[in-house]
């Protein structure tokens, strides 16, 4: 009601605007007609005519108009049932010098009747407006509660509607994921071909993968490559306060699709509404359920000759409903991992069209010390970098902004501002040279590329590594070594000052995290090889409720005891390098306290050859 009273009086003002321009638009058009003008008699009129100062005469009604050779203007009576030619012979002008001039005769205008029709008419027009716009307000108030269960999906490729505008050339890396889905676009566009085999394309298909893998823009290229219409909606905009709502938008999702075959519908993070029912929350009417049910019933309904195809995408396949998953429902499931080296600097190219980049820039390195980033991740890469780069009034993004660009998209920006104290600039030199010559003299551990005792985000300092080969599968001495490392910067605290500081909180975490996992996932402890992960309980919301445990009390002990040997094994492998390299260490802490940064080549040169050979076992 308070939308529908502000657009009416939104109109009714515009109406009111609109009806004063009117009226001073004609007062200006009355005015210019009924300008003052000297007014003369017939004699002087006749006078004028015999000293040939005339040059027209104009004859309105009874109104003569008068035009003067030297261009002035007047206006006289003339004598009514008198013509003009006689009644200025009657005044003493001379009749050759009156055939001289030019009478022009016009007919008179009456404006009163235009202007009483407007005394009648606007009001009349102002009260059928008020009453049409309060007609149609109350009308689109009825529209939209019968529009209230309508699906709000945004269409892409149909005719007025606006193109996808993306395909596979759009979509670096994935190479696995794009020949899987070019079967579907083939179907798309050449159905009968596979329905003359009786081949029935999947009904279903979930994209799965981290956030910012490329679900979305995958699906979009689909769309883009088959050239169909496609329906766009995200799995949260079925849910409304009202009950029934959900299930009435997936109806009428599934009822327009059919009528565009063949299209594609794609919906967007589906665990919001494809979680696994019976939770115990909100009973067997929860409205999510409802909706989800309505969904499993539409692609249950799909004859086999259907040309349309269900694309869903999650980062959350693990809470999905079994349902959904079977064959006949989402029977074809594809994994976008994140991009490798190769596909990163592919992403990179992507992202760097249309931004000017200087001829020195190299991607290659770039996706080298970019290991774990998600498309999503680079794009932002990119963009970081261009901002950079207008910061500093360059024409041109270097390698420099982009370098920069991954610090701060891993860290945060520089904290320029936080003025460290000596003690804490030699604290963060030791604690992170700590780290790297730790790091640097472990055979499994990963080289480094850069020490910085630069603020970033929440980090006072930072030791950037890079692995040398990217590898999806760890083995236990890499762990340990990463463990070891994770602890060097809390060592050499432990060793240079004799106690340590707050700034090893994070390493500690990460460090203990490690070794957990190691002993309840991996099975790589002396406990064998038992996985005691125990089952999780999930709530409506997706969040864990509690952890069941699938190990007795005796169990969980012996699990603490072996967490803490991987603890205490990395310290002491981390105090043996650092006792062993001290010299090498103070270096390097005395070098980043002078500089605050190191990079890769200046920090070799000080660590001189790297040290390969395995410490030996105690």
């Amino acid at each position: 009601m308070k939308k529908i009273t502000k657009n009416f009086s939104a109109n009714v003002l515009s109406f009111i605007l609109l009806l004063f321009a009117v009226v001073v638009l004609f007062g200006i058009i009355a005015s210019d007609s009924f300008q003052e003008v000297e007014k003369i008699s017939l004699n002087n009129l006749a006078s004028s005519i015999n000293e040939e100062e005339v040059e027209e005469i104009v004859v309105t009604g009874l109104n003569i108009d008068v035009l003067f050779k030297d261009e002035s203007v007047a206006v006289a009576k003339r004598e009514p049932d008198v013509a003009v030619f006689e009644s200025l012979k009657n005044w003493g002008a001379e009749e050759e010098k009156i055939r001289e001039i030019g009478i022009d005769f016009q007919e008179e205008q009456d404006w009163s009747f235009v202007l009483t029709l407007m005394i009648i008419a606007l009001p009349l027009l102002f009260l059928l407006f008020i009453f049409s716009s309060i007609f149609k307000q109350a009308k689109g108030g009825a529209m939209q509660a019968l529009d209230f269960s309508k699906a709000k999906a945004r269409v892409f490729g149909e005719e007025g509607s606006p193109k996808s505008g993306v395909t596979f050339a759009d979509v670096a890396g994935l190479d696995e994921s794009k020949e899987e889905l070019k079967e579907i676009v083939e179907f798309l566009k050449e159905p009968a071909r596979f329905l003359k085999l009786g081949a029935r394309i999947p009904k279903g298909i979930l994209l799965t993968g981290s956030p910012g893998t490329g679900k979305t823009l995958m699906a979009r290229a689909i769309a883009g490559e088959a050239n169909v219409p496609f329906f766009e909606i995200s799995g949260s905009e079925f849910i409304e306060l009202f009950v029934g709502v959900g299930s009435g938008r997936v109806r009428d999702l599934f009822s327009n699709a059919k009528k565009k075959q063949p299209c594609i519908i794609y919906i967007d993070e589906l665990d919001a509404i494809g979680r696994s029912r019976g939770t115990g929350l909100g009973g067997g009417h929860d409205e999510r359920e409802q909706t989800l049910n309505q969904i499993l019933s539409e692609m249950d309904g799909f004859s086999q000759d259907a040309q349309i195809v269900v694309l869903a995408s999650t980062n959350r396949p693990d809470v999905l409903d079994s349902a959904l998953l079977r064959p006949g429902r989402f029977d074809r499931k594809i994994i976008l991992d994140l991009p490798d080296k190769k596909s990163r600097k592919s992403v990179l190219k992507i992202h760097t069209i249309g931004k000017p980049l200087e001829p020195g820039v190299d991607l290659k390195e770039v996706a080298e010390r970019t290991p774990g980033f998600s498309g999503a991740d680079l794009s932002n890469l990119a963009n970081e970098a261009a901002i950079l780069a207008a910061r500093k009034h360059k024409t041109k993004i270097g390698q420099s902004e982009f370098l920069e660009a991954i610090e701060k998209v891993l860290l945060g920006p520089e904290r320029k501002s936080y003025a460290m104290s000596p003690k804490e600039k030699e604290l963060g030199a030791y604690h992170e040279a700590g780290h790297a010559v730790v790091s640097s003299f472990l055979p499994d551990a990963e080289p480094v590329r850069k020490i910085s005792i630069v603020a970033r985000g929440q980090a006072g300092g930072y030791t950037i590594k890079i692995p040398s080969e990217e590898s999806r599968i760890k083995r236990k001495s890499e762990f340990l070594s990463e463990i070891a490392v994770l602890l060097g910067g809390y060592t050499t605290e432990k060793i240079i000052f004799g106690e340590v500081s707050t700034g090893a909180v994070n390493d500690l975490e990460r460090a203990s995290s490690y070794a957990r996992k190691l002993v309840k996932e991996f099975g790589m402890s002396s406990l064998g090889p038992i996985h005691f992960k125990g089952e999780k309980e999930h709530v409506f919301l997706g969040r864990e409720a509690f952890e069941e445990k699938n190990y007795s009390e005796e169990t969980a002990s012996k699990i603490d005891h072996e967490i803490a040997s991987f603890i205490e094994e990395a310290v002491k492998t981390a105090e043996s390098i650092i006792k062993k390299r001290k010299k090498i260490l103070i270096k390097v802490a005395e070098t980043l306290i002078e500089k605050e940064t190191l990079e890769r080549k200046e920090y070799e040169k000080i660590i001189g050859k790297r040290d390969t050979k395995k410490p030996p076992k105690k």
